[in-house]
């Protein structure tokens, strides 16, 4: 069993510590240690956080390989400091069967950049018509228990009700892509001045805030858990904070574009900042920042949708919807939230890596960095500044709204159990 001695590390942000790693596990954290034959990473002035966890990312396999697969979304992962991710349903085909998410599971087993957690569909197809095999998926080797039609909305509330029901008998969760399909048909970007101005479809905050509110609702009504995937305005904000205050089991995700771009980008046209749910407006960034910051958003999430070149190299009405975000993640949110003052390391660590392990139930991710606990670690140049350049991600895909954009931060080291996934910034 090989030994690591990270040196100096301020771990969560605070003062400089040693970090002794044995095997799988942290062995001991303190100050002036040492441990014969360890390989030692020089760590002064790096941040040392819990690995990273997203519950939201799009891995594409089975069926889109073209433009990611469980590899190169799982290297990616490494890349951006994170240690395990959750995968959503939306493949070809959908995993909305135990055998589906046992061969995503066993894929990301077998690649062992980062641990991988199927999330299976609500209901077959991502059709809404009729509830998928819930309670077969959790059985299975994949152990479901994040349940999602994203990219859809589960806009039937009998089957949402349904759904909620039934994962309630086991600690699951339904994770809710918030959009009422009437109030968007045609849509493009953001209703408001802007789309206006070019002539764009619009899609209006009232489309995610009406489906939020049903859902809360019911459930209270259900006893059960609801999870917001990639809440997108100011008045969303609001509902999640008044469920949490009637004691309702809801929580809430922000993406990390939602923290930054705001709808006057597509000004440009350029269809690498077409995502759904769109970019929103300034007032809508800032109350995201705050509810983050305050805890009524839970946790950050990437809602990594990577796509090939000619899905997004075209015009604006014929592109997909969707933006990378595994491996500029953390950087974003260096830049919104803690060079902001709204958050600190021990907060990122809170919002990105404990919180997404809690609600996903994803054992040994999340944990303190601590002696005894397991070692899942991102080691973080929180000094560093450089453009984003995505001719080196590790992603298949290079649909980012980052291009030429300079970011602070970045991941040198991902451990995952004590096996560096990342060394040097290089994928080991």
């Amino acid at each position: 069993m090989s030994k690591i001695l990270i040196r100096g590390a301020k771990v969560l942000g605070g003062e400089a510590q040693d970090v002794l790693i044995d095997g799988e596990t942290i062995a001991e954290v303190g100050t002036g240690l040492s441990a014969e034959g360890a390989e030692v990473v020089e760590a002064e002035g790096k941040v040392l956080l819990p690995g990273l966890v997203d519950l939201h990312t799009h891995l594409r396999e089975p069926g889109r390989e073209d433009s990611e697969t469980v590899l190169t979304g799982t290297q990616a992962a490494a890349s951006g400091g994170y240690t395990a991710v959750f995968a959503m349903a939306n493949t070809f085909p959908v995993a909305d069967t135990a055998g589906v998410v046992e061969q995503v599971y066993r894929l990301g087993q077998e690649h062992g950049y980062c641990d991988v957690q199927p999330i299976g569909a609500v209901t077959v197809g991502l059709e809404g018509q009729k509830l998928a095999e819930l309670g077969a998926m959790h059985e299975s080797a994949a152990g479901v228990t994040v349940f999602s039609d994203d990219g859809k909305c589960v806009h039937d509330a009998v089957i949402m009700r349904r759904a909620l029901e039934y994962v309630k008998a086991f600690g699951g969760v339904v994770a809710q892509h918030a959009q009422e399909p009437r109030l968007t048909e045609g849509a493009q970007m953001n209703e408001g001045t802007v789309s206006a101005e070019l002539g764009l479809g619009g899609w209006p905050a009232v489309a995610e805030e009406s489906i939020i509110a049903r859902d809360v609702l019911l459930a209270e009504h259900v006893g059960s858990r609801v999870h917001i995937c990639h809440l997108s305005t100011a008045g969303s904000v609001e509902i999640v904070r008044w469920a949490k205050s009637r004691g309702i089991d809801v929580t809430a995700e922000v993406t990390p574009h939602h923290l930054l771009l705001t709808d006057e980008l597509v000004r440009s046209y350029n269809p690498v900042y077409k995502v759904n749910p769109p970019l929103r407006t300034e007032k809508d960034v800032m109350a995201l920042r705050e509810a983050l910051a305050d805890g009524t958003i839970d946790i950050v999430a990437t809602d990594h949708a990577p796509h090939p070149h000619e899905d997004k190299d075209c015009e604006w009405a014929a592109a997909a919807m969707g933006m990378v975000g595994l491996e500029t993640a953390l950087s974003v949110v260096q830049q919104t939230m803690v060079e902001t003052g709204l958050l600190d390391w021990a907060g990122v660590a809170d919002r990105m890596s404990v919180k997404p392990a809690e609600i996903g139930q994803a054992t040994g991710h999340g944990r303190p960095v601590s002696a005894g606990e397991p070692a899942n670690l991102v080691l973080v140049d929180a000094d560093y500044r450089g453009d984003v350049d995505p001719a080196g991600f590790a992603s298949r895909s290079r649909n980012t709204p980052y291009e030429g954009r300079e970011l602070p931060g970045r991941v040198t080291h991902t451990w995952l159990r004590g096996k560096a996934t990342l060394a040097d910034g290089k994928l080991a």
